[in-house]
């Protein structure tokens, strides 16, 4: 059984694997990390290896603690990885861009891979047939919307996330709900049919916090998947195992 740790700025990801099925997956406050670790590992005894991605501020201290328990993989740009980085900035590339480049591999292997992460941002990564990364974008996702809207202007409000009924908006409410969701909808749309005009086999996956809010919206044909970053991460444990 494989330890999936997905360390963001605030919250924790924690998973158990068992091959490549989820047996069990919570997310936590990042001060509680220890404690849910130590009552995973009473729960699931087969735990034998584990893996940190962290975009946020673990403490050395509590990976070193980490590590007398399993046999750990600290995920950076280092790692052993099944596909080759084209980024030209490959240091720079986000631990949660290398797991979702990872699942696609696996799961769609020489297949042309377009990975869409709707979280605070919303990424696009795209992988080769051949397993070349080449890049993608970054973009702001439905919450930094709204946020910005209310932040960055004097009178907006700033409102909760909200499928419009119309294009038009015939309220100051509606005409921002309608330009947040339609925008995110239209720009998903246009970067996949922009990515298809070039790729005619292409699968597109959609992922992340908000994929299931917005994947009844596309037009375009997707499959979406909640646990695709942490399938990668577990991927990742796979081909660095020793056995």
């Amino acid at each position: 059984m494989n330890l999936i740790i997905d360390v963001g700025n605030t919250f924790v990801k924690l998973a158990v694997f068992e091959g490549d099925n989820i047996v069990c997956k919570k997310s936590i406050e990042l001060k509680f990390i220890l404690k849910h670790i130590d009552l995973l590992k009473k729960e699931y005894k087969s735990i034998k290896k584990a893996i940190i991605s962290s975009v946020g501020k673990l403490k050395t201290a509590d990976v070193d603690d980490i590590k007398k328990f399993f046999d750990l993989v600290h995920l950076d740009s280092e790692t052993k990885l099944p596909f080759i980085n084209c980024y030209e900035t490959p240091k720079t590339l986000g631990l949660d861009r290398i797991a979702l480049v990872c699942a696609a591999i696996q799961q769609f292997p020489k297949s042309n891979v377009l990975v869409i992460d709707a979280g605070t941002c919303i990424t696009y990564d795209f992988v080769t047939s051949d397993s070349n990364y080449l890049g993608g974008a970054i973009s702001p996702g439905v919450r930094m919307r709204y946020r910005s809207l209310h932040n960055l202007t004097a009178n907006l409000p700033l409102l909760e996330s909200e499928i419009p009924k119309s294009i038009i908006g015939n309220s100051t409410n509606n005409s921002i709900h309608s330009g947040v969701i339609f925008g995110i909808l239209n720009e998903i749309d246009g970067v996949i049919c922009q990515y298809k005009e070039k790729y005619k086999d292409l699968t597109v996956i959609l992922t992340g916090g908000d994929a299931n809010f917005l994947s009844k919206q596309l037009k375009s044909s997707i499959f979406a998947n909640s646990n695709f970053l942490l399938e990668g991460l577990n991927y990742i444990i796979q081909i660095n195992s020793n056995e």
